[in-house]
């Protein structure tokens, strides 16, 4: 028997650690950043179309009205004719209505658009962290994995429905604006652009230190949510020990880092409003002190030079704009570094194909190494066969790998060499539902989700899913589980709180135990803890005949065997 994995299994040390953004940051490409999030839009093409639709209606209308107030300045103020005036002043209100209505329904066009994307990101996170290994939690911090699906995901669905439109739209005004500067008068129009020029170098030098900036925001938020989340789900053992100071210290230290890192975002993203405030002062200055001489000389009429300030206004309003739009693209493509980070990991526990071999072993290591990542070896050719309706103690000093073997036992972890064999077959060629099936497994902590003791059976035991109180009920008292259910006052019925804190760690171990066993898999692991809170008399004798009528053969007795 060979000793190495398959080839095309990735090893089961793999470091799952999720690192983006803590060394060098790319420089953010607008072009890739944009492809991207565009598949977040995938399925919305009409909406899109629509918005962008609108976009163009608003933006026309925008470039439109300065042409209506220089000509109605030199056509209709100067010779007094009023009916014109009247007449030119209709058209320009109704020309801003149909760009304020346009305006209104691409915004809540791609609203919808910013929201669904988001509903559809999320399922997509959550469901690839349901497909990842328990490696994968062991070495992420469950704080920062909420941080990510809920904070991060917020700031794309702020830029999908909000920011994204704006950003086209500040650019389409700028190109159109600048069309008409340099079409009206081109001396004039070189002049006004000149300090938009020097504030976009300006952008362009500074994006790669805003998004470090804005990175590191997101990266102590993530760390700030991990300490509060580890500080309440351990707060028993927190007051218990009465170390709250110490906690408190822990999450005020995450607290100020989370506040200088925000500090240090805000500075970076504020540079650019002031920047392109201050260009759009000196382009106006410009422009009047030379329209004012180009007027002097017979150049300009002044309803052109009234005309072409709205213009460069309507090129730097949309530039100031585009400052703020840039910030928050900056902070979607960190958010968006976080969240592709974890949507682009692979189980390193893939299913394979294998040979199926008679075997009397219901379980057979052979050759088994196992380490975790960067520690030493836990397992070192571990080589046992577990027979069909036989019971097995194994028993050793704490830390010598008892958990790491049951772990391994069902597919929790791959070894790092060698090989373990479900019914004469490679564990890792059984389909998760298939393996879960034919092995059951009690933790040494059982998890249990809020709701009923029945909600909690059914979580491992679906195909009972359509069954009333009493077919339930029923169903246990054939599997001889309705003396455990007697253990609880409310039977089905009784209430579970959050993370089964309203129930003891002995009651616990007898619904994770109720809920393995109705699945009769060939193989139940119970771990060290579960054999503790088992011990009393009368649950011990009824978890013992559970186990003899599922796992032993028919006037078949437990053998106990040690390791």
């Amino acid at each position: 028997m060979s000793r190495s994995m398959t080839p095309n299994a990735a090893p089961a040390t793999t470091k799952y650690t999720l690192e983006t953004g803590r060394g060098p940051v790319q420089k953010p490409s607008l072009r890739a950043g944009l492809q991207r999030l565009l598949p977040l839009m995938a399925g919305e093409r009409v909406h899109v179309i629509a918005a962008f639709t609108a976009l163009a209606i608003s933006t026309a209308a925008s470039l439109t009205g300065p042409v209506i107030v220089g000509r109605t300045v030199d056509h209709y103020i100067g010779a007094k004719d009023y009916p014109g005036l009247v007449s030119s002043s209709l058209l320009l209100l109704g020309v801003y209505l149909a760009g304020v209505f346009a305006s209104y329904m691409q915004v809540r066009t791609m609203g919808s658009v910013g929201r669904r994307g988001l509903f559809r990101l999320r399922n997509s996170i959550f469901t690839k962290l349901q497909e990842l290994p328990v490696a994968f939690f062991n070495q992420n911090k469950a704080g920062d994995l909420i941080s990510r699906i809920n904070n991060d995901t917020d700031k794309l669905n702020v830029f999908i429905s909000q920011v994204l439109m704006q950003f086209v739209g500040s650019m389409v005004m700028i190109t159109g604006a600048g069309v008409f500067l340099l079409a009206l008068n081109l001396r004039l129009g070189i002049a006004a652009l000149l300090p938009a020029a020097g504030a976009m170098l300006v952008t362009r030098a500074t994006s790669t230190w805003v998004k470090q900036r804005n990175l590191r925001s997101l990266q102590t938020l993530g760390g700030m949510s991990s300490e509060i989340q580890e500080t309440l789900s351990n707060f028993k053992v927190i007051v218990a020990f009465n170390r709250t100071d110490y906690f408190r210290e822990k999450l005020n230290t995450a607290n100020q880092k989370n506040f200088l890192a925000s500090i240090g975002a805000g500075m970076a993203n504020g540079v650019f409003m002031p920047l392109y405030g201050w260009s759009a002062n000196l382009a106006q200055l410009v422009v009047i002190a030379y329209g004012i001489y180009l007027i002097g000389a017979g150049h300009l009429t002044v309803g052109l030079l009234i005309g072409f300030l709205l213009y460069v206004n309507s090129f730097y309003m949309p530039m100031r704009q585009l400052a703020t739009v840039w910030s928050s693209f900056q902070l979607a493509v960190a958010a968006l570094d976080r969240v592709h980070e974890v949507l682009v990991l692979e189980s390193n526990l893939p299913v394979i194909a294998a040979a199926q071999a008679e075997s009397d072993a219901v379980l057979t290591f052979r050759q088994v190494h196992f380490h975790y990542p960067g520690g030493k070896e836990v397992l070192r050719e571990a080589n046992f066969e577990l027979e069909k309706g036989k019971a097995y103690a194994l028993v050793g000093p704490t830390g010598g790998g008892k958990t790491t073997t049951a772990s391994i036992m069902a597919r929790l972890y791959d070894p790092s060499q060698g090989s373990v064999l479900l019914n004469g077959r490679d564990i890792r060629s059984y389909q998760p539902e298939e393996r879960a099936r034919r092995i059951g497994f009690i933790p040494q902590e059982p998890f249990l989700f809020s709701g009923t003791v029945r909600d909690n059976l059914l979580y491992g035991n679906p195909d009972y899913q359509h069954y009333s109180n009493e077919q339930f009920a029923e169903a246990l008292e054939r599997a001889n589980l309705s003396a455990l259910l007697a253990r609880f006052p409310q039977g089905l019925d009784t209430a579970i709180a959050a993370s089964g804190n309203s129930v003891s760690l002995g009651q616990k171990q007898l619904i994770a135990f109720m809920r393995a066993t109705l699945r009769k898999p060939d193989l139940l692991i119970l771990d060290e803890a579960t054999a503790s809170n088992l011990r009393s008399g009368p649950d011990l004798l009824t978890a013992s005949k559970i186990c003899a009528r599922f796992f032993l053969p028919r006037g078949g007795r437990a053998d106990a065997a040690s390791a």
